[in-house]
């Protein structure tokens, strides 16, 4: 699979009215039912992964086009709309609480659409992992606390969950397809969306991170005290090396040494060791591997073995009307166009009142200039 898209949205307070909320799981219905019909169950999943189309259909329910409601509502009235229809889609999780009973509502819907148990334990492993990669293989500073899986029929399903980042007062969301898998760990991404890029950012699911992984992964096999010892050379660079084995490949003084983290998971990482993980999607599976950890072992693999890990944040696409800090990128025209398009089809076909049908198209219009920007 591989990671279609992610966001950021500025943080908004209070609630949506419950007048407000029963007119857009009316509409979403409506919309829902003829996309369905039309496309499928699996073309939905796929319209759900990407962001823009995601952002489009929030703005025709009624959302401003960067409010950070517009993701956890929307996949409620969603959540709710295939509950109360069957359209070969169910939803687990959601806000708060409400995501971290995911995985028993994923065995739920497994048994209504009675799909097999090593699918539906396939679904719990995404469940978790999606959530793992974004909370620590990629530090942009985002905690999740937004999370929930679409499922099909099939089995196949979408991720959409979104990460508050309390410094910058933003949400990023991210979006996953499982049938285009290829990795969890490794360029799962095909564009990230966003308004702020942030600096110093450890994306472990970088290309340019492979061998970082690799290293990290073999650190950890090898033995927890040699790679404490390791560790505390980055953190004492002035003493007298002892063994030319950890001398670091490049000058310490380079190094930031606000990122490095004081509180690496030493117990975590010694149960790692007995456990022998065969990759890095293994290693950072394991309970108790979280940012800090991860960060630990890539600086200790980029500053002792020079295997250096992506430092850039993987954002791809930004909202913005024009460039960004005199920056021009390119438009995502065809990509917006096709999303406008189904939507706007759906919402003609629709079994909803003339002047309801004329304000969602209107609000689609109204999302059309606000662009999505290729970086």
């Amino acid at each position: 699979m591989y990671k279609t898209g992610s966001m950021d949205l500025i943080l908004h307070g209070g609630s949506v009215p419950s007048w407000l909320l029963k007119r857009m799981i009316g509409l979403a219905q409506e919309i829902f039912t003829v996309i369905v019909d039309e496309f499928g169950v699996e073309e939905v999943l796929t319209r759900l992964s990407d962001p823009l189309f995601f952002q489009a259909c929030s703005n025709v329910l009624g959302f401003d086009w960067d409010s950070s409601g517009s993701t956890t509502v929307t996949c409620y009235v969603l959540k709710k709309v295939f509950d109360k229809v069957n359209l070969g889609i169910k939803v687990a999780g959601g806000k708060g609480e409400k995501s971290r009973k995911a995985l028993e509502e994923i065995e739920i819907i497994g048994d209504e659409f009675n799909i097999s148990t090593n699918k539906i334990e396939e679904l719990k492993y995404a469940s978790r992992m999606t959530a793992k990669v974004d909370n620590t293989a990629i530090q942009a500073g985002y905690q999740i606390y937004h999370h929930t899986v679409f499922v099909s029929e099939k089995g196949n399903w979408t991720v959409v969950q979104q990460g508050l980042n309390l410094e910058s007062k933003t949400a990023r969301r991210y979006h996953w397809l499982s049938k285009t898998l290829r990795s969890f760990v490794e360029e799962p991404h095909s564009g990230i969306i966003g308004q702020k890029i942030h600096q110093q950012v450890l994306d472990m699911t970088s290309r340019k991170s492979g061998e970082c992984r690799k290293i990290c992964v073999d650190l950890v096999n090898e033995s927890e005290e040699k790679l404490r010892k390791q560790y505390m050379v980055l953190l004492k660079p002035n003493q007298t090396f002892l063994l030319e084995s950890v001398k670091p490949k490049i000058n310490l003084q380079h190094l930031h040494y606000k990122l490095l983290p004081e509180n690496v998971n030493w117990k975590a990482l010694k149960e790692a060791y007995e456990v022998k993980p065969k990759n890095f999607e293994e290693f950072l599976a394991l309970p108790g591997i979280g940012p800090s950890t991860i960060r630990g072992l890539a600086l200790v693999a980029e500053l002792i073995y020079g295997a250096k890990p992506s430092w850039e944040d993987p954002l791809k696409f930004s909202f913005a009307f024009g460039g960004k800090d005199g920056v021009p990128f390119p438009v995502r025209r065809k990509a917006m166009d096709t999303a406008i398009k189904i939507l706007r089809e759906a919402v003609e076909e629709a079994k909803i009142g003339s002047k309801e049908k004329l304000e969602a198209l209107k609000r689609l219009k109204n999302f059309a200039p606000k662009t999505l920007i290729l970086t």
